[in-house]
């Protein structure tokens, strides 16, 4: 531990250039005693590393001098896919190896390409998830990360939708964050199936190795995952008129909703409303999608989800008189 914690300082000081004994510390996650003990040793193994005093003081290396101990570690170069992705990183337990990597990294770059990589972070950030949600709690997400880089089958709880739980035994492919949701694409009896990982409620590792499918592809697997998701999900369709209100609220409904909108918006009537037809899941689902929108839509079709919306309307009437 110690050991590497002197190569980080080590790197630290080569990459930044001038640090204070507090910036270390924080950096490093220790005391400013520990750093004044860990530069004592590095100056005695023969690191030229010297202190300026005063306010704008601090330690640096000698001019000139660069170690070539940046060589990076398996899980560290494993972890680079990760790079702008901090937050998920340390979910899969990464965290501190991305770290490390990163700074191995900014230290063996020539000074002018660090400056470069330097501005980029400084002006450049990737935020995953989207507004006004949170990333899902998945306490097994680590676990289930380890099963898939080593092969190993699991043993899972899994809770389905409607909130049956079942339990399998998964050979676990790989790992898809869409939307700050992780799901776990793996194979049960030698069918891949994809699996909400927030929705494992226990999970017991194995000794048991198992063969990757050799053309089995992560990627196109999602892809072709998500097309059938989309066409299983819109069965159908909705006639819709919108005032000029609604059609400003409309993000509500969704972005497949709103995407259709924008491609197939007729011009308006006199009073500004215009009439337009969307993809719907299921009319109950659109009941609670289009209340949102309040006086500002009106259903004509199919008469089914009119009918619901009279009833809907009729109980908050009486709801609220």
């Amino acid at each position: 531990m110690r050991a590497s914690r002197l190569l980080s300082v080590l790197l630290l000081l080569q990459a930044r250039g001038r640090m204070t004994a507090q910036e270390l510390a924080d950096e490093l996650e220790v005391s400013v005693r520990t750093i004044y003990r860990d530069v004592d040793s590095l100056s005695a193994a023969g690191v030229p590393v010297y202190a300026d005093r005063g306010p704008a003081g601090g330690y640096q290396l000698l001019a000139g001098y660069r170690t070539q101990l940046t060589g990076m570690t398996t899980a560290e170069a494993e972890s680079l896919f990760l790079a702008g992705l901090p937050d998920q990183a340390k979910q899969l337990g990464l965290g501190e190896v991305l770290a490390a990597a990163q700074l191995k990294l900014m230290a063996a770059l020539p000074p002018e390409l660090r400056a470069r990589a330097e501005s980029i972070r400084e002006r450049f950030l990737l935020d995953a998830p989207g507004w006004f949600r949170e990333d899902e709690s998945a306490p097994h997400l680590a676990a289930v990360a380890g099963a898939v880089w080593e092969q190993r089958r699991i043993s899972v709880r899994y809770r389905r939708w409607g909130n049956s739980e079942v339990d399998r035994l998964l050979e676990p492919l790989g790992l898809v964050l869409k939307n700050a949701t992780w799901y776990l694409i793996a194979s049960s009896d030698s069918q891949p199936r994809t699996y909400r990982v927030s929705r494992i409620l226990a999970l017991e590792p194995t000794e048991q190795k198992f063969e990757r499918p050799a053309d089995f592809d992560l990627a196109k697997h999602w892809e072709l995952s998500a097309e059938r998701v989309q066409s299983t999900l819109w069965k159908g369709q909705a006639t819709v008129r919108l005032s000029p209100q609604g059609r400003k609220m409309a993000f509500l409904l969704g972005p497949v909703v709103g995407r259709a909108l924008r491609e197939h918006t007729p011009e308006p009537d006199e009073d500004g409303w215009v009439t337009v037809t969307m993809p719907i899941e299921t009319n109950l689902h659109a009941l609670h999608a289009i209340l949102q929108l309040g006086p500002d839509a009106e259903v004509l079709e199919p008469v089914e989800l009119r009918e619901m919306f009279v009833r809907a309307a009729a109980d908050l009437a009486r709801l609220y008189t």
